[in-house]
């Protein structure tokens, strides 16, 4: 960290703090969750970070390179994959609750089959910090047979987003990226 990087804001610090004295792990285990945070010092050194959410199946996950390689054009931003963050992690969700703390965003690209983030789009919903910072790049079909691609679980969800003006939807490349240039 530089000396002009902001600093990491205590509630941050504090909640990330509770969550991991919350498991019980190893002196490795410790070792190996500093070595994987410190390939993340970039979400310090900017003004903005992306926590970019979705499919990790390989069509989909163009898609999220996509997003990932536009957010990170801005000036002064970070963009990441949860991939990207190392290490073996046992608890998946400790580690996306971990990550979540840190960023001051989330984005999450929604694909009906399957969506990728199930799990996580219930934690961002019910959860008031995660819910807060996070914006939805919804897919549309505008050609599906049905009226509701995604259940009517995701469509609460989503509908939650949009009351708070953070759904942006996308059918097409081209549309994503437009998109992504509406996350602030």
């Amino acid at each position: 960290m530089t000396d002009e990087s902001p600093p990491v804001p205590e509630a941050v610090l504090t909640s990330a703090t509770e969550r991991l004295e919350a498991e019980e792990r190893s002196l490795a285990d410790n070792e190996e969750l500093l070595r994987a945070l410190s390939d993340l010092t970039p979400i310090y050194e900017t003004e903005r970070s992306y926590f970019v959410l979705g499919n990790y199946d390989p069509r989909p996950m163009g898609r999220l390179d996509l997003v990932v390689d536009r957010l990170n054009r801005r000036d002064d931003a970070y963009a990441f994959l949860m991939s990207d963050v190392r290490g073996d992690w046992e608890n998946g969700i400790a580690k996306f609750c971990l990550l979540a703390d840190l960023v001051s965003h989330v984005v999450g690209v929604a694909e009906k089959e399957p969506s990728g983030f199930l799990v996580e789009q219930g934690l961002l919903a019910g959860t008031e910090e995660y819910f807060a910072k996070t914006h939805v790049l919804k897919r549309a079909y505008p050609d599906a047979d049905e009226d509701h691609p995604y259940g009517w679980m995701e469509d609460g969800v989503f509908e939650l987003f949009e009351s708070e003006g953070r759904l942006y939807e996308w059918g097409t490349e081209d549309e994503l990226r437009e998109a992504v240039t509406e996350i602030p």
